[in-house]
């Protein structure tokens, strides 16, 4: 049974607890069977779905993107699509007044486990950056290293992310003009220690889908005040030229989406993966 198959033969109705609210419209049917269609093909054009299970830790910041990753995840699993055991995991790292109680209540109401991990990485990257300086790099290093701490001690074989479409052509654009280099952010990725994969099971999806779900579902949105919360970041630049191009011609981000995994070592200009003295 193909995927599109198999996501339309389950009944949409009810579902986990997290999209047990969901708005009973022809809209939301339509827009959840596209999330999870984009994420199960990105399972599996990457891999991503172990054969003999295992535990997955699913990065939870409060944020739009987090939760719908976790509710998609959640519903994968409801369908019987995902046979591996999930973990929620929030990393307060300090900010001045950020809402301890809403992200551990909100997770106990609907069942999921989960571990709230305290680290103030906040005093930190506020030291260390100078002033004018962005967090972002500092920010996600600390992040990052913490994370697969606690992945490590909860057993857990994958972190997961809810990076989507647009973070992936941001981070490209990035690359590009900033860093010299063809490098975006890969759907899946193992770890330096090689005990880890990092997984972006959003990869296909839209960010105006992602709100559109998380919105639905009316999480409890927390804002970031670090990294998000600073003015003039050069990835805000590339995604209001994304997002110009996409008005003036819709459809581009999904063919530069689609480009990414269509590359010719032949007619780029990087000897180390093409051989031009055989040219």
């Amino acid at each position: 049974m193909s995927i599109a198959e198999n996501i339309t033969a389950h009944d949409e109705a009810g579902g986990p607890s997290l999209l047990r609210a969901a708005p009973d419209s022809v809209s939301f049917r339509k827009l959840r069977k596209r999330l999870v269609r984009n994420v199960r093909q990105v399972m599996e054009d990457f891999s991503m779905i172990p054969g003999s299970g295992g535990k997955w830790l699913v990065c939870l910041s409060g944020g739009k993107d987090s939760y719908a990753l976790l509710a998609l995840l959640c519903d994968l699993k409801w369908r019987g699509l995902l046979p591996v055991d999930l973990m929620a995991c929030n990393l307060d790292q300090g900010q001045p007044g950020f809402p301890k109680r809403v992200l551990p209540d909100f997770l106990s109401a609907h069942g999921i486990d989960h571990r709230i991990e305290y680290r103030d990485t906040y005093s930190i990257v506020t030291e260390k950056v100078p002033q004018g300086g962005t967090y972002c790099a500092l920010c996600s290093r600390l992040r990052r290293a913490n994370l697969y701490r606690v992945a490590r001690e909860e057993g857990c074989s994958s972190i997961v992310l809810g990076h989507h479409r647009e973070d992936i052509l941001e981070t490209f654009f990035l690359n590009l003009m900033y860093g010299g280099r063809l490098e975006a952010m890969p759907p899946k990725l193992r770890n330096d220690e090689r005990d880890l994969t990092v997984l972006r099971p959003l990869a296909y999806c839209a960010e105006q889908d992602v709100a559109k779900l998380s919105s639905a579902l009316e999480f409890p949105i927390i804002p970031c005040d670090l990294c998000g919360s600073q003015d003039g970041l050069k990835r805000n630049q590339m995604k209001a030229m994304l997002d110009a191009m996409e008005a003036r011609q819709p459809g581009r981000k999904d063919i530069m989406l689609k480009a990414l995994s269509n590359t010719r070592p032949s007619h780029l200009l990087d000897r180390n993966i093409f051989d031009f003295s055989d040219v």
